[in-house]
């Protein structure tokens, strides 16, 4: 029986989201037949990954530090197979500048956007609104800011002492029309979803909180614009050289016919709300089945 250690937790803005992920991949694991241990990341993760004495790491980490190549690093030290993506694809997946670099190359429409400071975003438009300021290197929509046509200035939330976020930040494009995001599993990709939400846009809030979105799956969407849609995340993921488990998300506006990619996550979450397990379900793969998938692709140097 191969002993499993589902590392989740950590100290990242993401944590909560990673302990909900942590604890649901703990259960699956071991209902899938698995001697699972659960280890609440902290900085001395090498010693607490060696008292275990793990065959297989499940990564259940979010954000900075354990989606962005950092902690794979680690893992490729300790010489233990691993889930997810390795050290490169996870570091360019996280820096959502780089990882644009990379779809343009592979002939992925990408929003346009303009590299700013905090306090160049607060001080004026670094582009013409409406257009939405983010972290460069942060996940789960933590510190995106949607600025309006109407706005006479730029958001003055990016002064405030309570930001979090870093000062390396973006302001993009805003594209209107339809959520969508598409999860890929190996070199499969499995379904589009559209998510709705009465908020303004796709906020942290409307990700995790019951009943702050709506997910659609398969997405009401014609037929070719699936096929872009499935097409794309897949071209996104090996562009990247992602393996395992990552999850595209897309903007499409109707008027125009334009089907943007946002980013790509290399550590999709697995929480009650998630859409990667929604969408293994509607191909007729379970929860503890997907949570084997993935255990069973663990490997280093990837």
């Amino acid at each position: 029986m191969k002993r499993v250690a589902v590392v989740y937790g950590g100290w990242s803005s993401e944590r909560d989201v990673s302990l909900s992920s942590g604890e649901q991949m703990l259960r699956a694991a071991t209902a899938a037949g698995y001697d699972a241990v659960g280890i609440d990341a902290s900085r001395d993760l090498a010693s607490q990954i060696a008292a275990k004495k793990p065959d297989v790491i499940l990564n259940g980490l979010h954000g900075p530090w354990g989606e962005d190549g950092c902690v794979q690093g680690l893992f490729e030290i300790l010489a233990i197979p691993y889930t997810h993506s390795g050290v490169t694809a996870s570091a360019i997946a996280m820096d959502k500048r780089k990882s644009k670099a990379v779809y343009m190359q592979a002939g992925l429409d990408v929003a346009e956007d303009v590299a700013v400071t905090r306090a160049e975003a607060a001080r004026a438009h670094p582009i013409k609104p409406p257009y939405v300021i983010k972290p460069v290197n942060e996940g789960s929509s933590f510190g995106v800011v949607f600025v309006r046509e109407e706005n006479n200035g730029p958001s003055q939330l990016l002064l405030s002492e309570e930001w979090a976020y870093g000062d390396n930040l973006m302001a993009e494009e805003y594209i209107p029309g339809r959520e969508l995001t598409v999860a890929v599993i190996g070199d499969r990709a499995l379904a589009v979803t559209e998510i709705t939400t009465l908020r303004e846009f796709y906020d942290f809030d409307a990700k995790y909180a019951a009943g702050g979105s709506r997910h659609v799956v398969p997405a009401d969407i014609p037929e070719p614009v699936t096929n872009r849609a499935l097409e794309a995340a897949l071209k996104a993921h090996q562009a990247l050289g992602c393996r395992g488990v990552s999850r595209s998300d897309f903007r499409f506006d109707e008027k125009k016919d334009r089907l943007v990619i946002l980013e790509t996550n290399t550590q999709p979450g697995m929480t009650p709300t998630s859409l990667v397990p929604e969408q293994a379900a509607y191909t007729g793969m379970t929860f503890e089945a997907l949570v084997a998938w993935m255990i069973e692709d663990a490997s280093c140097r990837r």
